[in-house]
């Protein structure tokens, strides 16, 4: 377990950052998670998209399918998570959300990151 934080705001992240009370998730905690991703800059957009991950989370307790997160977050482009975020677990991550079962993500580039079934 870590402490992160920002001013008078702390909160508890496991060893690999995800957040240990999902509960006690808000804009707040999520700029402290951002930052400790190396995102220093949680515009509305993509604040939008890990709002977007936390509802999908709460109605189907499973990892989303990422064009459906871009999709009710008003984004037009099918690949906004990969866009704002480069990995989609620093979204998931921020959106401070419990680690996801068997769930990896691979980059040939550094820049584009897909799903990899074989992890």
């Amino acid at each position: 377990m870590a402490i992160l934080g920002s001013g008078t705001k702390k909160i508890v992240v496991d060893e690999e950052g995800y957040l240990h009370h999902s509960q006690n998730w808000n804009e707040d905690v999520a700029r402290i998670l951002a930052e400790n991703e190396g995102i220093e800059n949680l515009n509305e957009e993509k604040l939008e998209i890990v709002k977007s991950m936390r509802r999908y989370y709460a109605e189907h307790e499973s990892f989303p399918i990422l064009g459906n997160i871009c999709r009710k977050s008003g984004n037009k482009a099918k690949d906004c998570v990969t866009k704002e975020f480069l990995d989609p677990m620093k979204a998931w991550k921020i959106a401070g959300l419990p680690k996801p079962p068997n769930i990896f993500f691979t980059s040939f580039d550094g820049e584009k990151y897909i799903p990899n079934p074989f992890y």
